[in-house]
């Protein structure tokens, strides 16, 4: 469930998709929430949630939230430059490096942040929660500790 956003060259993709029940005096109303990874596929990723009571305008609406706060991403060619784990509620991913050829080795949802972002090698591992929200979170904490050579050099101030 991927589709291209063609006006800006943002990718979306759908990670995960929920009805909710209202019961009222005729029956039940339902509405459906949207989770969605938007990303430019060139280290610019974020997730959106948008609500609706058709499925269309809630993936329109979580898609407008996550271009609205895309973060930059360090990459190094096809993938992170070093390992780094991420944690959002009881939801811990550990992200790997690894060598040009290996694809992306990940779940569902940690696999859409991955994609979106423009990643096409790495090794994860999620623990604890396998709540969909909760991965796609903390794969974007992880992501967003990631720090290239020079910034380090210039925060240790020393040579490496």
């Amino acid at each position: 469930m991927s589709s291209e956003n063609t006006q800006e060259g943002l990718v979306d993709k759908v990670v995960k998709i929920r009805r909710c029940a209202a019961v009222v005096k005729g029956g039940r109303r339902f509405s459906f929430t949207a989770l969605v990874v938007v990303g430019d596929g060139k280290g610019k990723v974020a997730w959106g949630y948008g609500k609706a009571n058709e499925v269309p305008p809630a993936v329109e609406k979580a898609v407008q939230d996550g271009s609205r706060k895309l973060l930059a991403v360090n990459l190094t060619e096809s993938t992170i430059p070093h390992e780094v784990q991420g944690t959002f509620g009881a939801a811990r991913v550990v992200l790997v490096p690894a060598r040009p050829g290996t694809g992306v080795i990940a779940g569902a949802a940690v696999r859409a942040v991955c994609e979106a972002c423009g990643i096409h090698d790495i090794l994860t591992k999620s623990y604890g929660s396998t709540n969909p929200t909760n991965l796609v979170k903390a794969t974007i904490d992880a992501l967003n500790q990631l720090r290239s050579k020079e910034e380090i050099k210039n925060l240790r101030g020393v040579e490496l």
